[in-house]
């Protein structure tokens, strides 16, 4: 879902690299494979189609000019293909199933507004209900003006508000032709896209949703105006990178609104830098992200298996068809990459190509201009684009994170310290402690910073919280997701732990993930102090009956854990106790249930 102020050129997608000139920066424009026409950039997906296609993008390539990746679909059916992972050619079971689907490709026409908006699925004996329930005197409150972006599906027109709160006010307007909904999946997409935009609201970098309308032939989406052009022409414009300050701010708004998203349950599963536009023409106006047309809502224990986004951009667990909002982590990942040296971390001259290297390759971190990069950079889009879901940061850690960075300048050492520091509506206040427990287990202090921003965000007294605290945080900062889910109720389950209370350190040992230390270069380190000061003081010897009951498994699981344990003594070994750390999952075995 998207808008923006379109030049208005309509050219191949084919480019040269990041090096090229602004004027060729204002050419790039991305195709719409379902059509075989060219969308103006500005309309970053303004009528996108609901089976979205991968697209390409102009960063720097070896290929000569002209050659670009034949389109292929991002989306395919809900059952579940078994392929070897990873397949010999990722994109071929991908358009095979597309294909299938979608029904006998059409000439392209010019999308009328005088259209009939009805129609009848293909094959199907009752038309298509393309009723949406929204008002319908769109016509009597906004008065529209010239296009200024055109996809397969729709166009977005530049409108001014007649009368009410928008009165005179220059907004956007998203129109799409009923005429091309001919699924009732497209229907579909189109109703939980205005669903999105409503429930994603109040963040300055989320697109501004005003209003949604309907007549017969068309669906209207109001939207804020950005005039200000995509992040990608800006890149482009920048020669092909930001400075590592700059990308800094950039990363910072992306992570902030992303978080913002997951937070509410929703995943956006489509971003680029074609998605990222900015409010103004300033070189510090805010940015905003774009485009929900492929977005979802998710449960924190769900995994979506439908393959959509775009190529460059995708998540290696997306093509693997089990992934969650993970996945915009690793989108992030791609972006920043590419502010940071201006070229692709995958890349390949066909889609099976770029596929396979999402999948196999690894980013290059050795040519110019990686040396001149600082280690902490590095090491940041390392986390990001770890292929173990798993181990990559949250979007709030890695917020946390780079704000906690951006400051570390100005911070002053002592033997402890207190700094508080804002960011928009984010106010941290951080708390450093000299006799830091987790220092003799090799962990860095601005590994921990998150936690303790966390930790004091809580309100602690003397040092310690409890159930009170957090009932208290979330009533306070919840959200209109967390309104409609069971929290209340799992925090009503927890109240004869009432009295219970946990300090900083107790905390960290719950909060941190094994599998998010393991993404670190001294993960090593890390387990083996672990490991020392658990000989000293946890480890006693138990029988593989114990083990298995405190992991949840049955006697299948008995012939596994046996080596965890030392034969000399009967105490977890280092193997068994990072594996005890992790959990285990045995398939298909007998487990408990309690």
């Amino acid at each position: 879902m998207g808008h923006c102020c379109s030049k208005g050129v309509t050219v191949s997608v084919d480019k040269d690299d990041l090096n090229s000139t602004s004027a060729a920066a204002n050419n790039h424009r991305r195709q719409t494979p379902a059509s075989g026409s060219h969308t103006p950039s500005a309309t970053n997906g303004a009528a996108r189609t609901p089976a979205q296609s991968f697209t390409t993008s102009p960063f720097q390539s070896p290929y000569p000019a002209g050659i670009a990746p034949s389109p292929s679909p991002a989306r395919t059916p809900g059952r579940k293909f078994r392929w070897p992972l990873p397949p010999p050619s990722p994109a071929k079971p991908i358009m095979s199933a597309f294909l299938k689907r979608q029904p006998a490709a059409q000439p392209t026409k010019p999308i009328p507004e005088e259209a009939a908006g009805g129609g009848r699925a293909e094959g199907s004996e009752r038309p298509l209900d393309k009723s949406f329930g929204y008002s319908k005197n769109f016509a009597a409150k906004y008065e529209l003006g010239k296009e200024v972006g055109r996809g397969h599906f729709g166009h977005t027109c530049w409108a001014k508000g007649k009368k009410g709160e928008l009165k005179n006010q220059q907004v956007a307007v998203k129109i799409i032709s009923k005429s091309k909904m001919t699924t009732a999946i497209a229907i579909e997409d189109v109703r939980r896209e205005v669903k999105i935009l409503k429930a994603l609201s109040g963040h300055k970098n989320l697109i501004k949703f005003y209003d949604a309308f309907e007549d017969t032939h068309n669906v209207y989406v109001v939207m804020e105006l950005c005039e200000g052009g995509e992040l990608l022409d800006r890149i482009l414009a920048r020669g092909g990178r930001y400075t590592e300050e700059d990308a800094k701010k950039i990363v910072v708004q992306m992570l902030s609104v992303v978080a913002f998203c997951h937070l509410q349950g929703v995943v956006h599963r489509d971003l680029k830098p074609e998605n990222f536009l900015f409010a103004t023409k300033d070189e510090d106006a805010p940015m905003k992200v774009i485009d929900f047309g492929l977005s979802d809502f998710i449960r924190p224990d769900q995994r979506l298996n439908d393959i959509v986004g775009s190529a460059y951009y995708v998540a290696p667990e997306v093509l693997h068809r089990s992934y969650s909002s993970e996945a915009d982590i690793w989108s992030i990942g791609v972006i920043t990459y590419i502010l940071l040296c201006g070229s692709r971390p995958f890349w390949a001259r066909t889609e099976s190509g770029i596929f396979r290297s999402v999948l196999r390759a690894d980013p290059n971190f050795y040519d110019a201009p990686w040396p001149s990069v600082s280690a902490e950079a590095k090491d940041f889009v390392k986390r990001l684009l770890n292929r173990d879901h798993r181990k990559r940061m949250t979007a709030a850690q890695a917020l946390s994170k780079l704000l906690i960075v951006m400051l570390s300048s100005s911070m002053v050492k002592g033997p402890k310290l207190h700094y508080t520091f804002r960011y928009d509506d984010l106010q941290i206040n951080q708390v450093i402690y000299s006799n830091d427990p987790f220092e003799t287990c090799g962990l860095k202090k601005d590994e921990l910073l998150y936690l303790g921003a966390q930790f004091e965000l809580l309100e602690p007294k003397d040092g310690y919280v409890s159930l009170n605290n957090f009932r208290t945080a979330l009533m306070k900062n919840a959200t209109d997701a967390m309104k409609e889910s069971r929290f209340a109720d799992i925090l009503n389950m927890m109240e004869p732990l009432s009295y219970k209370k946990m300090d900083f350190e107790e905390f960290c040992a719950a909060a941190i993930s094994p599998y998010q230390l393991e993404a670190l270069e001294n993960w090593e380190d890390i387990a083996s102090a672990a490991f020392q000061n658990f000989e000293q003081e946890g480890n006693r010897a138990t029988s593989v009956e114990e083990l298995a009951q405190e992991l949840n498994l049955g006697p299948a699981a008995y012939s596994l854990l046996a080596d965890w344990i030392r034969p000399s003594d009967g105490k977890l070994s280092f193997l068994g106790f990072t594996k005890f750390l992790h959990g285990v999952t045995i398939r298909n075995s007998n487990t408990r249930h309690r």
